[in-house]
């Protein structure tokens, strides 16, 4: 997902650079979003796999 961002953030340079900025402007828009969906699933696996790990933990001890 990270590297989606990336992408549309280098496709919304070289319309940038090339006189598009209403385009370049719309990839931008979905860059932010793709990162934003990126975090957020990162910090709810983080905190699913530190609860799943005191869970095993736990049934270990």
């Amino acid at each position: 997902m990270i590297r989606l961002a990336l992408i549309s953030l280098v496709i919304a340079a070289v319309l940038a650079l090339l006189g598009f900025g209403g385009a370049a402007g719309t990839f931008v828009g979905i860059a932010k979003l793709l990162f934003g969906v990126a975090i957020i699933l990162f910090l709810i696996f983080l905190v699913l796999g530190i609860m799943a790990g005191k869970g095993v933990k736990d049934a270990v001890d």
